[in-house]
């Protein structure tokens, strides 16, 4: 953990959310109240040794507002000084997966449900109102992955669909399950190579599912893709458009092109794309990009994970 702290030119690291469900009249946004500071804020807190950000923003939510959260957008970071030194705050959207009733403990003494217009005078500090302006409830979240690694291609003499992930593959593929908790996709679809499948077969089977579950997508593997792009993409689409949140597995024959059309599209409205026609999106073997979409099926954020961890 040191050298992410030293990467990132800080002495403190945490995490948080703009926690959010649907209200009557669109989203509401939890806001916390601390006693010791009498300060209203976005729930967040310090990274445990050997925690992620994102495990650190789900679980400090968590603790502070007792809701179940899954991951959405990356809102960006915060830095401000304290006794310790120079602090990093990352922020996630986070959709609450339930609502428990509220119990103050010493950190927390109480929560309250704002619309984010309502939220904004209420917050304590100028940073967290930045993080709430950048808060867009989402209409869908696909967690686009490329499989993890394979067998060498020139060394496999059978059928490339079924060429299998190797032992750093499996061993991404692992890795994987604890990330895409975080998001806690509701669907799962691959395209039809076994190192596809098998990259988040793992997940699936945490989450009680097998693998023959999984749904197989051809148009969404690199042979089926380049037969017909246009159809592809617009399979592409639907799963992207789909209210929710979906997983899917597919080739770094296809990732660049689907998301080079989409950020075409979309950039430079959306943070987290590159230069359309000029840089292709990177597509690093057990990484994924989480593409969120309005009630219009318009991208609103992509943000890049090359690692699960």
């Amino acid at each position: 953990m040191s050298d992410l702290y030293a990467a990132l030119g800080v002495d403190v690291l945490a995490a948080g959310t703009v926690l959010w469900r649907p209200g009557n009249a669109g989203p509401l946004v939890a806001l916390v109240h601390r006693p010791k500071y009498d300060d209203w804020g976005l729930p967040k807190g310090k990274l445990d040794d050997g925690e992620t950000l994102a495990a650190c923003a789900v679980r400090e939510t968590r603790e502070e507002t007792g809701a179940r959260a899954r991951l959405g957008a990356r809102l960006g970071d915060v830095r401000y000084p304290v006794p310790e030194g120079r602090k990093l705050v990352r922020y996630w959207a986070a959709e609450a997966l339930d609502v428990p009733d509220f119990v103050p403990n010493s950190e927390i003494d109480e929560l309250v449900w704002r619309s984010p217009g309502e939220a904004r005078p209420q917050l304590s500090y100028a940073h967290d109102v930045e993080i709430l302006d950048r808060f867009l409830a989402p209409q869908s979240v696909l967690l686009l992955v490329r499989h993890a690694k394979a067998g060498s291609r020139k060394d496999w003499d059978g059928d490339d669909d079924l060429r299998p992930l190797s032992g750093v593959g499996r061993a991404q593929a692992e890795h994987l399950v604890g990330f895409l908790e975080r998001f806690a996709p509701e669907r799962f679809h691959s395209a039809v190579p076994v190192r596809c499948v098998d990259t988040i077969a793992p997940f699936a089977v945490a989450r009680g599912l097998s693998a023959d579950e999984i749904e197989r997508e051809p148009l969404l593997g690199e042979e089926g893709y380049w037969e017909d792009p246009a159809a592809g993409l617009a399979r592409f689409r639907a799963l992207l458009g789909r209210p929710g949140v979906t997983v899917l597995c597919s080739q770094g024959g296809v990732i660049p092109d689907v998301l080079g059309t989409l950020f075409d599209e979309c950039a430079p409205s959306v943070t987290g794309v590159p230069d359309p026609g000029k840089t292709p999106a990177p597509s690093r073997k057990g990484s994924t990009w989480v593409l969120t979409t309005d009630s219009s099926g318009a991208v609103t954020s992509a943000d890049y994970y090359p690692s699960p961890t």
